[in-house]
């Protein structure tokens, strides 16, 4: 009998890669739109699975002082997971 493994509450898995919902992530291209780049960082707060397709999120994106600057919809593709090989810096930011 094959045991079943039990994931984390709000862990998403799909095509091999799994983030948990309001798990923090880096993007890796710039949104120019919105004003961020490459490199900052945003939280999970849904998921979009799409039949045929890349899957996407929706990520809020938060000033050092915790507040929302912006709620964006990304392909997985825009977005990894931090390492511990990467460190924080801070940028200046102008709503776009």
């Amino acid at each position: 009998m094959q045991r079943k493994m039990k994931l984390p509450e709000n862990t998403i898995i799909e095509r091999g890669k799994k983030y948990k919902l309001f798990e923090e992530i880096v993007l890796t291209k710039d949104m120019p739109l919105k004003n961020l780049k490459k490199g900052d960082v945003a939280t999970i707060v849904d998921y979009h699975p799409v039949c045929g397709g890349e899957d996407g999120y929706s990520l809020e994106v938060f000033n050092v002082l915790g507040d929302t600057i912006a709620v964006i919809t990304v392909p997985e593709s825009a977005i990894e997971p931090l390492t511990e090989y990467e460190v924080f810096s801070v940028r200046s930011f102008s709503a776009a």
